[in-house]
């Protein structure tokens, strides 16, 4: 098949064509496009980015799309939207995302590692088992309120636990009105369960470690029948059933971005996120009497009054400090990449300048 051609399918219907205002399309990615655009270019929303071609949905179908020079598969996220040349299925621009989630992992290139574009709701992951864990979801919910995406705890299996109640009590302390739902993924209702935000023009992200039932979510949202795999006994944690981020297509009329299992979710520049996650906490650190307070012993910190009144959980303490420390350490790393990356670029150009005399 050559590049650009029309992905066909089992059954090459209408389905693989969508309007602009079905794939999510607004004012927002309008308002970016200046005349020759409209009138030359076709906006496209892309569906998968594997590693060297990406794939987008659009008015003229599914279309499988080549680079412009100085776009690469990694400055490019499943949600994105973008303009392409249909004569020549090339991909030539990336429009400003509304939303971007990503992660602080790409330490040594000073970038950070894109996981996904233009998400309204982040659906995060965890299981009523032992694979809960508020430190993870904490991290999830960083990334999340940093992106500005709204985020909402799903907690799978349970119709397995002898009290769910606990699990879901648990996670709505991790924020302030943070919509919570404990739910047993397989039944016929889920659907029902998630319609607020899976509607016309909305766009949803799975996230979460392993093993929970995001691909049986998936499939309950979407209608779809991916393969589920099932979870080790010892330590409730599962196998990678997603290997990679796609766009899916939700009967109601919204769209779902699937994403892997992520063991490992550094954060960096997420600080917003971070005090946005621990409001309890952020909000009492401005009544200290020291700017530079570390709510360890110092006199007059109003977050260390607030745990003795009762008012504050130390665990969530340790678990901010722990992640305000994490993000300072990768926000500096990235920073001194950038600009070793920066000088390296400008001693390049010198030297080629140079050597062109």
């Amino acid at each position: 098949m050559r590049v650009g051609q029309r992905i066909p399918s089992d059954e090459d219907t209408p389905l693989n064509t969508y309007t602009r205002d079905a794939l999510g399309w607004s004012p927002f990615y309008m308002s970016q496009l200046d005349i020759d655009e409209l009138e030359n270019l076709t906006p496209a929303r892309i569906s998968t980015v594997q590693r060297d071609r990406v794939t987008a949905l659009s008015e003229a179908g599914t279309l499988e799309l080549t680079l412009a020079p100085g776009i690469t598969t990694g400055t490019v996220a499943v949600g994105d939207w973008v303009l392409c040349a249909p004569d020549q299925h090339r991909l030539t621009r990336v429009l400003e995302r509304k939303t971007e989630l990503s992660r602080g992992t790409e330490y040594h290139t000073g970038d950070r590692q894109l996981i996904a574009a233009n998400i309204d709701t982040l659906f995060i992951t965890s299981s009523c088992n032992n694979d809960f864990n508020p430190a993870r979801l904490e991290r999830y919910l960083a990334l999340a309120n940093d992106a500005l995406i709204t985020p909402v705890i799903l907690l799978t299996k349970a119709d397995q636990s002898d009290d769910p109640g606990a699990y879901a009590d648990q996670a709505r302390a991790l924020g302030r009105d943070l919509e919570v739902l404990a739910i047993n993924a397989k039944s016929t209702d889920v659907i029902e369960q998630l319609a607020q935000w899976c509607g016309e023009g909305q766009t949803v992200a799975l996230a979460g470690s392993s093993g929970v039932g995001k691909t049986t979510i998936a499939n309950a949202i979407t209608g779809g029948d991916a393969a589920t795999r099932g979870i080790r006994e010892d330590d409730a944690r599962g196998r990678h059933t997603t290997t990679g981020r796609s766009l899916h297509a939700i009967p109601a009329g919204g769209w779902l971005i699937d994403t892997p299992g992520m063991r490992g979710l550094g954060v960096a520049e997420v600080a917003f996120g971070i005090d946005a996650t621990f409001p309890e906490i952020s909000e009492l650190a401005e009544h200290c009497k020291f700017r530079d307070c570390e709510h360890e012993s110092e006199p007059g910190c109003a977050v260390q009054a607030a745990i003795t009144a009762g008012q504050v959980d130390p665990e969530r303490l340790k678990r901010f400090k722990k992640l305000k420390r994490e993000n300072q350490h990768a926000t500096e790393t990235i920073a001194q990449a950038r600009d070793r990356n920066r000088k390296l670029g400008k001693m390049y150009r010198s030297a080629t300048k140079k050597k062109g005399r």
